[in-house]
């Protein structure tokens, strides 16, 4: 019941009431240049602030079928810049080093949206020479920089596996500054709030991994933790989603709309449903055509046919307007640019 009662909860906030206030138009989409998918819910980690609902014992995968679909309709769509795989874990997917080798060729940018832990998993000792031969940009979850926290939100010795497996990053070139192989890190906050500043955020986490571990990285992304499955359900556990959810409402921002990533991101699911974002995805909102059928993308020639489309949306959008606003680019906006809404987180 909890699932339930959350979700209700979530869709209750009317995300489109807020547009309308700051005469803002409904969501479509203006351009796609991100595609992004979704190999599957298999993850070695079940981390409490996981969207996705991930874990060891899931057994969503997609198969090499809708794997060669997306490639197939990638090589179609050339205005797509970045192919950004995610999961679960995705290296995990027995198809996940095929994509990336196929969309490197096409010359492509890839992302690996990497727990870092999965390094030291059976059958992945040589996946980080993997992704550094292939340039893969790693976006790696580190949702603090102490090892208590850490810990608490990914289970015991997460924090050590992490620290270890960007100091082998580090060691491939990985987070030099120099822009041959990025290593961003994700902190997402650990209960109930906002995240800080980002640009703050990042010199406490370079200073902190550096003078205590010699370890460096590029960039910081700092996430709001989206009211969606897993979190959202320990939040009305606890009795603070509804708290959180005024929050998000309070702090909404009307000048990160023109920014949200749905409007040039596809994200695809493990079994090639079409979505608007990764958290539509796990809210199963997906996309439809004219007489409601479900769109796979097996369906489309190429992705272009979805330009100018309205997105779907939901109380859950609230949180990536609020505050900063985010995306999984990490902060919108900078900290002191102009506000709607009370900002006050």
């Amino acid at each position: 019941m909890d699932a339930q009662r959350s979700a209700q909860l979530v869709r209750d906030r009317n995300f489109g009431a807020h547009l309308s206030r700051h005469q803002l138009e409904p969501l479509v989409r203006d351009s796609i240049s991100t595609l992004q998918v979704n190999l599957g819910k298999l993850c070695n980690q079940a981390c409490l602030h996981c969207h996705v609902e991930a874990g060891p014992l899931r057994t969503e995968m997609m198969t090499r079928e809708v794997a060669e679909a997306v490639m197939t309709l990638l090589e179609r769509t050339p205005s797509i810049e970045v192919v950004d795989l995610t999961g679960g874990a995705p290296e995990l997917n027995p198809h996940f080093r095929w994509l990336v080798q196929g969309a490197r060729e096409l010359g492509r940018s890839v992302i690996d949206r990497c727990n870092l832990t999965v390094l030291f998993e059976p059958g992945m000792e040589d996946l980080a020479e993997f992704l550094a031969s292939h340039k893969v940009r790693m976006v790696a979850s580190l949702p603090c920089y102490t090892e208590e926290i850490v810990d608490a939100q990914r289970g015991g010795g997460a924090f050590s596996r992490s620290i270890r497996a960007i100091r082998w990053l580090n060691t491939l070139g990985y987070g030099d500054g120099q822009g041959g192989l990025q290593l961003d890190l994700v902190y997402n906050p650990l209960g109930a709030s906002l995240p800080p500043p980002q640009e703050s955020l990042e010199q406490d986490y370079k200073k902190h991994l550096k003078e205590q571990f010699g370890l460096r990285f590029d960039r910081l992304l700092a996430m709001t933790n989206l009211p969606v499955k897993r979190f959202s359900e320990s939040l009305h556990r606890s009795g603070e989603l509804p708290e959180y959810l005024d929050l998000l409402e309070t702090n909404f921002n009307p000048s990160t709309v023109a920014g949200l990533m749905c409007r040039d991101t596809i994200s695809v699911g493990w079994d090639g449903a079409l979505y608007d974002c990764d958290f539509n995805q796990m809210l199963e909102l997906g996309m439809t055509s004219g007489n409601s059928t479900p769109i796979f993308i097996q369906d489309l020639i190429h992705l272009d046919e979805l330009i100018g489309q309205p997105i779907l949306t939901g109380g859950h959008c609230l949180g990536c307007c609020a505050g900063s606003g985010s995306s999984c680019g990490g902060t919108l906006l900078d900290r002191n640019a102009s506000t709607g809404e009370g900002i006050d987180a």
